[in-house]
């Protein structure tokens, strides 16, 4: 079984950056699409983005298009978020997960929390005005 584990929360101020790590449990993992979600308080579960299992081809929510960069390392089996330009907004329990199937496409299955069948714990990032 795949587990995950988030890690780089933290606080921060408006502007500032962190880059959020997950790791993953082992090397089935690296053949699957991989997410970050994130969940702020009273709010359900968003997309936030997806990276396929070779990291070729990214998709990301636009709410964090061109501020944040999702990449990963298949040899360490860790996928990492990197988040710039942060705002208020932005401030949440952020999540990793391991897609349900072995696509190598992202779909729009992989924008909905049904696309995962692995989640980490969270990691908590506040952002503050």
């Amino acid at each position: 079984q795949v587990q995950l584990v988030e890690s780089g929360g933290g606080l921060v101020q408006a502007g500032g950056s962190l880059r959020l790590s997950c790791a993953a449990s082992g090397p089935p993992s690296s053949n699957y699409v991989m997410g970050w979600f994130r969940q702020a308080p009273g709010k359900e579960r968003e997309f936030i983005a997806a990276v396929t299992r070779s990291g070729g081809s990214t998709y990301y929510a636009d709410s964090v298009k061109g501020r944040f960069t999702v990449s990963r390392d298949n040899a360490r089996n860790t996928v990492s978020l990197q988040m710039n330009s942060l705002k208020p907004e932005d401030t949440g329990v952020y999540y990793c997960a391991c897609a349900a199937d072995s696509s190598s496409y992202v779909t729009i299955a992989h924008t909905t929390t049904r696309g995962y069948g692995y989640w980490g714990q969270g990691t908590q990032v506040t952002v503050s005005s």
